[in-house]
């Protein structure tokens, strides 16, 4: 008897072969389809029942849904599988789709936890949670139905005009890097069938966008590129196996990325080691035919596309439509694109498409609400950075008069920035009014798909209501005896004298001021200082803020700035001269009520910058990490005692930076004194919280590595670690440094790690230089591959 030919249907075949069977089955109509994606509202209305013109659309369907999103979990699970089960049971081969989401600080949609802005987790220097969040979020988005996740973001950030610096995980390289590996690890899960693919974003270089203007070219040699941009990326492919990556709009190199073959096959397959598959960012073709201006038609762009390694073009065909017709008429040959195809269908096999692409049957509403929300209140106490202190913080509670003035006092819904579900649904309203633009890659808001799909509550009403978020006044109320709240201005507005007025009137009457300064993200719409395509020539803060803040600092009532931000400003005098200035993120849910909690002492701030603040726009760029002999890192000119003529070229704050209620110490460094380029040196202080009060210090390592003809950076980050303490205790902290750390590309291009003296310093930022010592790095050089490099240190801690 002979046995049956086994199919891609057989789960005991590995996802390669699967795919490779699967691909034989298919006509070249079929493989481009898997390419592209097409708009939920083309399958189904918002009801679950077919859209006009399904069938058409099903004879040679898309791989990929997207915009999939509402204010009722249960609602859109429905949708999802009416729509999955038209791939599954109505095609002729029955390829399920593979939707996605958003999900940079929380899965974004309706009914589902919002965590602090990634700046702010970054701020929180905790992988641990991080990864927590990126499981549950894993949870939620398998039981509605969706299995990528367009998230997160691993861009190095060091422009603060950019507008989209508060996706990021900031300025830091080593930082991003442990961050972008936890969230993946947490996404992605131990098994992949019951995971969701993290998409990396914007491959390569988009945090430093010329001009710090969204969509702009990246200006960098290949040694900077890999190096630094490339270094979270390389990681999370490394130490998480990440299974999608998303090209940034830019140019690298004079090329746009979505179709430069040296970037996404040279660089991120070849050197990087990546084997998953590369989704476009929204509409990237269209760009580079109308924007870029280099290709001059779809046909064009598609090809150029394909051979470059662009397995997917989202959201839907603008390039990729017509590339049947390309190799049909043989302008392109078929077997390129299977090597797009046979990366999506893999994909697929892996994340047990085939065998589970239905969401759960069963959702608890009330229960999916309340998921995460200890974690995001946890995240959003650890992520409040406390700037500056004269000792007026904590402030005492009860028996005082507290007046909270700036637009920040009253405005739960600015805590929720873009890429979170209250901010996008204030975008789709926007959009249905004509009040804005398209977003890139939106077409015009369905009307009819909106209006059922999204309740009509505004939104502060709406995270009022389904996230229990209240406004910096009314938490600072829980704490005070008696608050006075005033706007004064909008957040880049002045308000009429009589506002002002009021405001400074509330000052007078008051025993301390609570300044509730900053900016604002959101979506092409609204008044607003940050978000996506929301870029800045001058980083101040807005001058009529400025304003206020002098007419209130003019009452002499004790002031205390709280900047709620998602990048950089530079502050006016009236700011810096604050009794205490506290720096939050957009923290969601629990954003205004741990900026209270830290103000009344409830809570010990723990927060760390996760970006420099410079003390004018004119510094751009001002990082730590920048190279030896630029920047700030030069030396003083002959018979000066600063950079600039007009001012410091330091930073303001420096990355790292964060104070605490009490202090800590390190004591009693050891380190070892020598490795070879295959061993490790251990490096051990002791810290001690000298305080009266709990609290965490995160103690960081930095490094400056002496090799050879080549620049490095005048310092880099080598490791950290977050411990908390209680009054009078010590721990030992010990990182352990592999030479494969601290390898860079030589002047011949390898990537090596040369024998070298490391000078380094243990402290509590990047300028705390309170214990230091030296290594050297002995023998032969070596050359690495990618899967032969260290990414991050082992650290330990122990009782003393």
């Amino acid at each position: 008897m002979t046995a049956s030919p086994r199919t891609h249907r057989d789960p005991e075949l590995s996802a390669d072969t699967r795919a490779e069977l699967l691909l034989k089955e298919m006509t070249p109509e079929e493989k481009c389809g898997q390419l592209g994606g097409a708009w939920p509202w083309t399958f189904v209305d918002a009801d679950g029942k077919d859209a006009e013109g399904v069938e058409t659309l099903l004879r040679c369907p898309p791989g990929h849904v997207p915009a999939l999103a509402g204010d009722d979990p249960v609602r859109l699970a429905r949708v999802v599988g009416a729509v999955q089960r038209q791939f599954v049971t109505r095609t002729r081969l029955g390829i399920p789709a593979l939707i996605h989401q958003e999900a940079l600080n929380g899965f974004m949609t309706g009914g589902h936890m919002v965590f602090p802005t990634p700046v702010g987790l970054a701020a929180a220097f905790s992988p641990d949670l991080v990864e927590e969040m990126g499981a549950l979020i894993r949870r939620q988005m398998r039981r509605l139905g969706f299995a990528q996740a367009l998230s997160p973001v691993m861009d190095v950030a060091l422009d603060p005009r950019w507008g989209r610096v508060h996706e990021t995980y900031g300025e830091d390289p080593y930082l991003c890097a442990a961050l972008s590996v936890a969230y993946t690890q947490g996404l992605q899960g131990d098994d992949l069938a019951l995971g969701v693919a993290a998409t990396a974003k914007h491959f390569l270089g988009y945090g430093l966008a010329a001009g710090g203007i969204n969509l702009s070219a990246y200006e960098g040699g290949a040694r900077r590129t890999r190096d630094l941009f490339a270094h979270p990326f390389e990681a999370a492919i490394q130490l998480a196996g990440l299974k999608s990556v998303m090209n940034s709009y830019a140019d690298v190199d004079d090329i746009p990325v979505g179709i430069s073959r040296e970037v996404l096959t040279g660089l991120l397959r070849d050197t990087l080691g990546f084997d998953g598959f590369v989704s476009s960012d929204y509409t990237t073709l269209e760009h580079v035919v109308t924007r870029q201006r280099a290709a001059a038609t779809p046909g064009e762009a598609a090809r150029l596309g394909v051979l470059a390694g662009l397995d997917v073009e989202l959201p839907t065909p603008y390039a990729y439509g017509s590339l049947a017709e390309e190799v049909r008429r043989g302008a392109l040959d078929e077997r390129d694109v299977d090597v797009c195809v046979l990366r999506v269908l893999r994909a697929k096999f892996q994340l047990g498409l085939f065998e589970n692409p239905y969401p759960r049957e069963h959702i608890d509403v009330a229960a999916v609400a309340g998921e995460g929300e200890d974690l995001s209140r946890e995240l959003a106490r650890r992520s409040v950075v406390l700037a500056g202190n004269d000792g007026i913080l904590p402030l005492a509670p009860r028996g005082r008069t507290v007046a909270v003035i700036g637009p920040h006092a009253d405005a739960a819904a600015l805590q929720f920035p873009t890429y979170t579900y209250p901010a996008w649904r204030d975008a789709a309203f926007a959009m249905g009014r004509g009040e804005m633009i398209n977003m890139v890659g939106a077409e015009t808001a369905h009307t009819a798909w909106n209006d059922a799909m999204l309740g009509r509550a505004d939104t502060e009403s709406f995270v009022r209501e389904r996230y229990g978020a209240r406004s910096l006044a009314e938490e600072i109320a829980d704490f005070a005896g008696h608050v006075l709240t005033e706007a004064g201005s909008t957040l880049t507005q002045p308000l009429d004298q009589e506002h002002l007025d009021r405001a400074v009137d509330a000052a007078r009457r008051s025993d301390v001021v609570v300044l509730a300064l900053g900016g604002a993200s959101l979506w092409f719409n609204g008044e607003r200082t940050e978000g996506e395509g929301s870029d800045s020539a001058d980083i101040s803060l807005p001058a009529a803020q400025t304003r206020l803040a002098e007419a209130v600092a003019a009452t002499g009532t004790p002031l205390v700035v709280v900047l709620f931000q998602g990048r950089a400003y530079a502050l006016p005098e009236v700011v810096r001269n604050a009794a205490a200035i506290v720096v939050a993120p957009y923290g969601g849910p629990f954003g205004t009520k741990s900026v209270a909690e830290v103000l009344f002492g409830a809570v010990n701030p723990s927060g760390k910058l996760p970006y420099s603040i410079p003390r004018h726009t004119g510094q751009i760029p001002v990082y730590h990490h920048q190279k030896a002999g630029t920047g700030y890192r030069n030396p003083l000119p002959p018979g000066t005692t600063q950079l600039y003529l007009d001012m410091e070229a330091t930073p303001l704050y420096p990355f790292g930076h964060g104070l605490s209620y009490g202090d800590f110490t390190l004591a009693d460094l050891e380190h070892d004194a020598w490795a070879d380029t295959s061993g490790a040196v251990r490096i051990a202080a002791t810290v001690t919280n000298t305080g009266a009060a709990e609290g965490a210090a995160v103690v960081q390592l930095y490094v400056r590595i002496n090799t050879s003809g080549v620049t490095r950076p005048a310092q880099q980050s080598a490791g950290f670690r977050r411990v908390g303490l209680a009054p009078g205790e010590s721990r030992r902290v010990t990182f352990e440094v592999r030479a494969a750390q601290l390898g860079h590309t030589n002047a011949a291009r390898d990537f090596v790690v040369e024998p070298a003296r490391v000078d380094f310093f243990l402290g509590f930022d990047s300028d705390d230089r309170r214990a230091e010592g030296s290594f050297e790095i002995r023998g032969e050089e070596r050359v690495l591959a990618s899967a032969e490099r260290t990414f991050l240190s082992e650290t330990a801690v122990e009782r003393v």
